[in-house]
């Protein structure tokens, strides 16, 4: 039997945030809340629930930027709460990740029938796992095979190999990959994209298996199964 939906909620007012924790328990999810921005972020990444509502204006944090960071490695539906109405505000939350907005005040009923079609599509465990070719990386236990052999990848190895099969068959630049897998503001550069490419290349073709990773010479790499 599937356990019972987790949900984290961040919401940093004092009496909405431990009100939705009881209400949504008696409905029989699991929940957990953080009261900031920051972190919910690293709950999330602790946790990984299969749902998370995020309340917009949040110290440390806004939620439209945890829902950007966490669009960054993560389909898990979001469900933003805020005060602000007007258009443009709410698509600013979309175009951030948000898959559905509810705005304040709002009717419980109404949250409940939001969160139960945010849940209805939950994924299951074989959803966890990004695939290619022969290639298999499981999201949870942080296992990668290639053709059924376990290989062995350093964290940073392993984040550029997820954002790669995030993005199949899609042309990405040493700038682009860099951003992501490293962030604007670390060290090395491009020349950090390609060290690590050529490492990863030579972890996954170590057993003669079919070149994934190409490169688009002036333009960047492209992770697919083949040149053809």
């Amino acid at each position: 039997m599937q356990e019972p939906a987790l949900i984290l909620l961040v919401e940093d007012n004092e009496e909405i945030g431990p009100f939705l924790v009881m209400e949504l328990e008696s409905e029989g999810y699991r929940v957990d809340l953080a009261t900031d921005g920051l972190n919910g972020l690293m709950k999330f990444r602790q946790i990984q629930p299969d749902l998370l509502i995020l309340d917009w204006e949040m110290p440390k944090l806004s939620g439209v930027e945890v829902c950007r960071r966490v669009r960054q490695s993560s389909h898990v539906p979001i469900l933003m709460l805020t005060a602000k109405n007007n258009v443009q505000e709410r698509i600013e939350g979309l175009d951030a990740g948000a898959n559905d907005y509810l705005g304040k005040p709002f009717e419980l009923d109404e949250l409940l029938a939001r969160v139960r079609a945010q849940l209805r599509g939950r994924s299951k465990p074989e959803l966890n796992l990004l695939v290619l070719a022969d290639l298999e990386m499981n999201l949870q236990t942080h296992e990668v095979r290639r053709a059924e052999q376990l290989l062995d990848l350093s964290p940073k190895e392993f984040d550029l190999l997820k954002y790669l099969l995030q993005h199949p068959r899609q042309v990405l630049s040493k700038s682009q990959i860099f951003e992501k897998v490293w962030g604007w503001d670390a060290e090395g550069g491009e020349n950090s994209v390609e060290v690590y490419v050529h490492s990863l290349r030579g972890k996954l073709e170590q057993s003669g298996g079919q070149r994934l990773i190409h490169t688009k010479r002036g333009v960047g790499y492209m992770l697919r199964e083949s040149e053809g």
